[in-house]
């Protein structure tokens, strides 16, 4: 009898990830179009987005962008028209009316640009913050002590027998979302929460925020036109024409002393169907337009301008895309340099 081989057999293909297994938000090529008086509007044009449990990100982009489109659809407030959302295992494109409404109470919290959408004026503080759960059926012991923690929390325990005219705007905005996260959301989705704050009331409720998702571990999507919200939040997500287009990271290094130095590190986010969009002010110095040269290189993708079109004065002029997306500077010898107008 031949003996037996002892050499393994193939191995099985490893099982593919799907797109944010991992994630709590996924949006996977979401596009939202809207008619109005025959003219069709792209509010959305494929947009990808990840965000994981535990995450304290910003959504920032100018009015147009599509930021207020996506975050009422991750508020279950409307439907895209193509693509695909998931907020904690929920897929919001196939809810029934009656499943939107249990998802807006137990899934994700909600607040309000305007101060006085958040909270009932005739109620008080305590009783704003009560309110949702007992539309939860939350037991009145357990109400009555979960909104006393979330006011001390949110350090606006002196406002629980106040009515929100009696309170500033800080507080109000401070005690609204203690009324967001009373149902223990996975999800605070916050739109412009600071919009009619000074700026230092808007670091104070921002400092809010951050204290909610450190102290309960709730995941939370700041939407605003301020890109100073970066300096804010540790994950910052640019929005331009409908889709993601650069990713700001504050990251934090230690020296030998032990002297923590704080610094923002920017990213272009190249999508699943791997387009990337160059900023205008890297693009225009080089006449870049209509359309670009590329090179792959071990380390890097060269980006150069079109030298056949009037551009061609630009030649020799590179712009290359780091393997570790490593800022730099634009030079004729092609130094690395971070990328971010579509390619």
């Amino acid at each position: 009898m031949a003996p037996r081989s002892t050499r393994p057999g193939p191995q099985a293909p490893p099982a593919r990830t799907a797109y944010g297994e991992d994630a709590l938000i996924v949006c996977d090529r979401l596009v939202r179009i809207y008619t109005a008086d025959g003219i069709e509007v792209q509010a959305l044009q494929g947009l990808d987005l990840l965000v994981s449990e535990g995450e304290l990100t910003a959504l920032v982009g100018p009015s147009g962008s599509g930021k207020s489109t996506l975050v009422n659809i991750l508020a279950g407030l409307d439907a895209p028209t193509a693509g695909s959302v998931r907020v904690a295992e929920t897929d919001l494109a196939g809810m029934s009316a009656r499943e939107r409404l249990t998802y807006r109470r137990k899934t994700i919290g909600f607040i309000w640009q305007q101060t006085s959408r958040n909270l009932l004026p005739y109620l008080t503080g305590q009783q704003n913050v009560t309110l949702p759960m007992r539309f939860g059926r939350v037991g009145r012991r357990d109400r009555r002590s979960r909104a006393t923690e979330l006011l001390e929390i949110l350090s606006v325990a002196h406002c629980a027998d106040r009515t929100p005219g009696q309170m500033s705007g800080g507080e109000q905005q401070r005690t609204a979302i203690a009324v967001a996260i009373a149902n223990r959301p996975q999800v605070l989705l916050a739109d412009e929460p600071t919009g009619e704050l000074d700026s230092a009331t808007a670091a104070d409720v921002f400092g809010a925020l951050r204290t909610v998702n450190a102290e309960t571990g709730v995941t939370v999507l700041i939407v605003t036109h301020d890109s100073a919200v970066s300096a804010q939040v540790r994950r910052t997500v640019a929005i331009r024409d409908g889709r993601t287009s650069v990713e700001t990271l504050r990251q934090t290094t230690t020296d030998e002393h032990g002297r923590a130095t704080h610094h923002m590190v920017e990213y272009a986010v190249l999508d699943r169907a791997g387009r990337l969009q160059l900023p205008r002010e890297m693009t225009q110095p080089l006449g870049m337009r209509d359309r670009v040269r590329l090179e792959s290189e071990p380390d890097h993708i060269g980006v150069w301008p079109d030298a056949s079109g009037a551009a061609g004065t630009a030649a020799g002029t590179a712009r290359t895309v780091g393997a570790a997306g490593t800022a730099g500077t634009v030079g004729a010898a092609g130094t690395a340099a971070t990328t971010g107008e579509e390619a």
